[in-house]
């Protein structure tokens, strides 16, 4: 995302201090809708829904939503879509798409908390790709934070447990993880001439199309369900869990998302986003009366832990130019990596 007039070249902000408190406050509203998604798409789940079917329906829904404020982003400039098509393409199909199903398939068989956590094991998967791919052992603290997150990995999937994680349901957690460290490759290759809200309505839109291709060809079974759901201490009619995923957790969720991006820059507002955990935890206990054992939180507070350490670093490091590319290393996807927020 192209930096605001009150940012510097770092993606940190330097305008008013109130500035900054609303952009704060817009961010944890976002992690706030953000972890919604999963407890909607559960509770659509436990009534009959397929993964693909609740994917298709959150990503049809919100692209015929964003397409009208795209639409007037574009205006005069419709060039953008054919100079970024293969980044629209990329980013619907793997960072949109293949993402949510498969964090989606991870729900169905995990609780919402602990297949979050294993999607939020993406940054971890990125330092690992950058030092198998360049040869050069990450920083003290990066290495630190990578070691941290996957010691709480392990307390996070319980092996020793009374209650045995499903191991194709973690499979799912971590095959959504990658998709997602791919996510982050793609954005930080993004030409920032395309505006976000037109990077994120292409994509879901990208999204939608293929999961509705698939479907057509029988590759992704969809099936719906017009029975009642569950939400707390209520029983809703099965559309209001699907327009809490499409517009709560999918429209609104990546709005604000854009503006907290806007006000902070991309790093700080990547911090904030690591709340979107704490709120997912939180409204899966509210909502569906989930709650991860003692021993997985400790082990989620130890992967977000991880991830901080990683991002701390990459806050620390030297501007590209100055130092990662005179010496032959390609700049962290890490950077951008909230320039426009996934939706797990």
């Amino acid at each position: 995302m192209p930096a605001a007039n009150n940012h510097t070249t770092t993606g940190l902000p330097t305008g008013r201090p109130g500035f900054l408190a609303s952009g704060i406050g817009t961010a944890l509203f976002s992690s706030a809708v953000f972890g919604l998604s999963g407890s909607f798409a559960k509770s659509l789940l436990e009534t009959g829904w397929s993964p693909g079917a609740a994917v298709t329906a959150r990503l049809t829904g919100a692209a015929l939503i964003l397409a009208l404020p795209a639409a007037w982003a574009l205006r005069g400039r419709w060039h953008q879509l054919r100079d970024n098509w293969l980044t629209i393409m990329l980013f619907g199909l793997i960072g949109v798409a293949a993402c949510q199903l498969f964090y989606f398939n991870a729900v169905a068989r995990l609780s919402v908390g602990v297949a979050l956590l294993l999607e939020y094991l993406a940054p971890v998967i990125i330092v690992l790709w950058l030092w198998a791919a360049s040869r050069r052992r990450p920083r003290l603290l990066t290495s630190g934070g990578t070691l941290l997150s996957l010691a709480g990995l392990v307390l996070v999937l319980d092996l020793t447990g009374a209650v045995k994680v499903d191991l194709v349901g973690v499979l799912w957690g971590m095959a959504a993880a990658v998709c997602l460290a791919i996510y982050f490759f793609i954005t930080a290759r993004e030409n920032d001439t395309l505006p976000p809200i037109v990077l994120a309505s292409g994509g879901l839109l990208t999204g939608a199309a293929v999961m509705w291709l698939a479907a057509a060809t029988g590759l992704l079974p969809m099936a719906f369900s017009t029975a009642d759901t569950t939400l707390g201490p209520w029983t809703t009619p099965w559309w209001v869990s699907l327009a809490g995923l499409v517009v709560l957790a999918t429209v609104l969720a990546y709005t604000s998302g854009i503006m907290a991006a806007r006000a902070l820059g991309s790093k700080v507002a990547s911090f904030v986003s690591l709340t979107e955990v704490l709120f997912a935890v939180l409204w899966a206990w509210l909502l569906l009366g989930e709650l991860p054992g003692a021993i997985q939180l400790l082990g989620g507070v130890l992967i977000v832990g991880g991830v901080i350490l990683v991002r701390v670093d990459e806050l620390r490091a030297p501007a590209p130019a100055a130092a990662g590319e005179r010496a032959g290393v390609p700049p962290s996807p890490l950077e951008h990596a909230n320039d426009v927020e996934p939706v797990p």
